[in-house]
């Protein structure tokens, strides 16, 4: 009888382990396609034609922050010391903004990111430098700019807390997250 108990204990864990959710570092290295110096390798991951809404997750609500994530990539990654927009990040972009024209009613808010080297002043000024190429990207593509905000966090919110090379460029990023109305 005490077998049986563990075995049930055991299968009931591992069914909870299979069933969580899914943290933002996992979420990056799968959610969106991008690539800055050494991340040539995940431009796409993650992303899938603007078609099929919903198709690599279930049923994934159109227009939702779950929708921009897997149907299209919600992030853009840039070199070390830079906010220009590569080709990768052009790429994701233009998906974003035909998501955008899709979900009119949409809006988001680009927040940039930093990694942890220079000064906490600088790298938020190179966060608000990342998230406003983001947006002058999309406005220029044709989103009407009251529909996207900008935040910097600079290096408050790294993905990966190493200090190598690819801790850094996962943490070199401006993430587009949409806004939650009631």
């Amino acid at each position: 009888m005490m077998k049986l108990k563990l075995l049930s204990m055991g299968a009931a864990a591992l069914l909870l382990a299979a069933c969580s959710s899914t943290s933002d570092s996992m979420t990056d290295s799968t959610g969106g396609a991008g690539s800055a110096g050494g991340l040539g390798g995940m431009s796409g991951i993650g992303s899938s034609d603007l078609g099929g809404s919903g198709s690599a997750m279930g049923n994934v609500g159109p227009g939702s922050q779950e929708d921009l994530e897997v149907n299209v990539g919600d992030r853009v990654f840039f070199a070390y010391d830079s906010s220009s927009i590569d080709d990768a990040a052009r790429q994701t972009l233009d998906r974003q903004t035909a998501w955008l024209q899709q979900f009119p009613n949409v809006t988001v808010t680009i927040e940039g990111h930093a990694d942890q080297r220079g000064t906490r002043e600088y790298n938020l000024a190179l966060g608000e430098r990342r998230a406003a190429a983001a947006k002058n990207y999309l406005t220029a593509s044709g989103v009407s700019s009251n529909r996207i905000l900008t935040l910097s966090y600079g290096e408050e919110r790294p993905l990966d807390d190493g200090q190598n090379d690819s801790a850094y460029a996962l943490n070199r990023r401006a993430v587009t997250v949409v806004n939650v109305t009631n």
